[in-house]
């Protein structure tokens, strides 16, 4: 997806079973849509930056949503029953959804998880890395995404390169 490109209408099922679509997101300046899992090491890496992400900034106008995009068989702790579960243990407050088809992963050009896109005023902005170490928190250098939106917000120059994200693949169905 090249930057400007608008972001694809969906409507995906929460981890609570409630549906929830890309016009309830619009109405924030900044969404984060990340694709991402319960399992991959990557994603587990990611998910308490996300959480902190969401803790600094929802009230400055992000809305983060997390798309899990990998029901395979192969993998059952991505399931759809364990979402709910993962997302009270690591303390998840904004959406959770899930991409029972896949076709929401394929509509944005999603490969890995955690696959992050933000959208500024319903455009895309930034897809790329979350940061320049996922293994190493101590060790990063660069909080590319944040950087992203903080320019997106007026308030710096974004990341010096937008690199690809680094994750997990998708585990594809079909």
């Amino acid at each position: 997806m090249e930057k400007g490109t608008e972001m694809p209408a969906f409507e995906l099922k929460d981890m609570n079973g409630r549906p929830l679509g890309s016009t309830d997101l619009l109405s924030k300046r900044h969404v984060l849509v990340v694709f991402t899992c319960n399992h991959c090491p990557y994603a587990v890496a990611a998910w308490p930056l996300l959480v902190d992400l969401h803790r600094r900034y929802s009230d400055s106008g992000l809305q983060i949503v997390a798309i899990n995009p990998n029901n395979h068989p192969d993998y059952p702790e991505d399931g759809f029953d364990r979402m709910k579960p993962f997302a009270e243990k690591n303390d998840i407050r904004f959406p959770y959804l899930f991409d029972e088809d896949q076709s929401v992963a394929r509509a944005f050009g999603a490969v890995c998880t955690p696959d992050p896109f933000l959208f500024l005023d319903g455009r895309l902005s930034y897809h790329g890395r979350i940061n320049d170490n996922w293994k190493e928190p101590e060790r990063v250098s660069e909080e590319s995404l944040e950087k992203a939106l903080l320019r997106d917000m007026g308030k710096g120059d974004g990341p010096a390169a937008e690199l690809p994200s680094m994750g997990c693949s998708i585990k594809w169905v079909v």
